[in-house]
């Protein structure tokens, strides 16, 4: 065998060889090949996923409504005017959720029923608006002046329902009807009973509106009206 044929064959082993190579890593054609994307060809849409699907959210935030508002429409009837203004309430503070506001409020009512009958007014007075602190310092004041004491138990409360809410310029103000019960006595001087039972429940039926500006960072609400209705 000639040189020249030793060249010849060398080149053909050599290209089939670089041939098995990029076949190897290019792959071969199944028949099942996306065609070349044309950038300048309408898009279309992307076929429906199989399997564990993201979805997007809807234009017409309809998914978002759902999701957004799921807490205040599983506490309270959705097209209500109650549902209504605490969804304008989550609006202007995506924290607000109403079941935990109905827990806090039923703390505070405990800890402003037991501040008054103590006569403890530094609690009361980060827990209540000026107008309404006003008002029970001026009985705990009447109270002392005649050398009263109050002795009170707190037994718990057995309702406390949202009945009311709105928003009045950038002031929430939400109405709860509470049914509490409680052992209060009130006594003189000489240590004489001179209102209430040392001994027996008494059940108490309030209305307590709660407000909070909603432009502020402070996330506390205050009480700002009471209502008896016994």
């Amino acid at each position: 065998m000639g040189s020249f044929d030793f060249i010849t064959l060398f080149f053909l082993v050599a290209a089939v060889i670089i041939f098995l190579q990029l076949r190897s890593v290019l792959g071969k054609r199944t028949g099942n090949e996306r065609p070349p994307v044309d950038p300048y060809s309408p898009r279309e849409a992307a076929p429906e996923a199989t399997g564990k699907v993201v979805q997007l959210p809807r234009r017409d935030g309809a998914g978002e409504d759902i999701t957004r508002y799921a807490d205040i429409d599983a506490f309270t009837k959705a097209g209500t005017p109650l549902n209504d203004a605490l969804r304008r309430i989550n609006d202007a503070d995506p924290n607000f959720d109403p079941l935990e506001f109905v827990n806090g409020a039923k703390m505070a009512y405990e800890m402003i029923v037991m501040a008054f009958a103590d006569g403890d007014r530094k609690t009361l007075k980060g827990l209540l608006s000026r107008e309404v602190y006003e008002g029970f310092d001026a009985a705990i004041s009447e109270r002392e002046s005649k050398g009263e004491v109050v002795k009170s138990t707190f037994v718990g409360i057995e309702k406390a329902d949202m009945v009311h809410a709105e928003i009045k310029d950038s002031e929430a103000n939400i109405t709860l009807r509470i049914i509490s019960q409680l052992i209060s006595a009130t006594y003189d001087r000489s240590g004489a009973i001179v209102d209430g039972d040392a001994e027996a429940v008494s059940e108490v039926n309030d209305l307590w509106t709660f407000a909070r500006d909603i432009r502020s960072r402070d996330p506390n609400w205050k009480l700002i009206a009471t209502e008896s209705e016994n």
